[in-house]
């Protein structure tokens, strides 16, 4: 009996890990990636802040609504979206990282586990030679 490697093995070899930016397919993914990239850096979220602030002396003068509104609507808005969107690209690096050492465990096991089977076939074969050649001294 012979050993035969489980299909998957060469289906994992043949296609690789799965990331982030391996999910991304035509010219949307490209353009939404681009836009991204560019929005989700602090130094984005410095200038945004900037932007912000800049009318942040007319939302005093105007009074408490005013402010509470400068707040929610332009300073959380602005800032806080690139913030976010650092958070998750550090995120979704941390996750591909984590998904490449999980690939990567997975193949280390599945080469030990076809290693094991040669390993339990050649066994196999070297325990039925040692049968006959007791039996033909037992029976001879």
């Amino acid at each position: 009996m012979n050993h035969t490697p489980h299909p998957q093995i060469a289906a994992r070899k043949a296609h690789g890990v799965h990331t982030v930016r391996r999910e991304l397919t035509g010219f949307n993914g490209w353009l939404a990636l681009k836009i991204t990239n560019s929005v989700g850096t602090m130094w984005c979220a410095y200038a945004f802040a900037i932007l912000a602030l800049i009318s942040l002396p007319d939302a005093i003068k105007a009074g408490t609504a005013a402010l509470i509104a400068w707040i929610a609507q332009t300073f959380l808005q602005l800032v806080l979206l690139s913030i976010i969107m650092v958070g998750q690209k550090v995120a979704a690096a941390a996750s591909d990282k984590q998904a490449y050492q999980t690939y990567k465990d997975a193949e280390a096991l599945l080469e030990i586990s076809n290693d094991m089977q040669k390993l339990l076939k050649a066994n196999t074969d070297l325990t039925q030679e040692i049968h006959k050649a007791l039996g033909a001294k037992v029976g001879g």
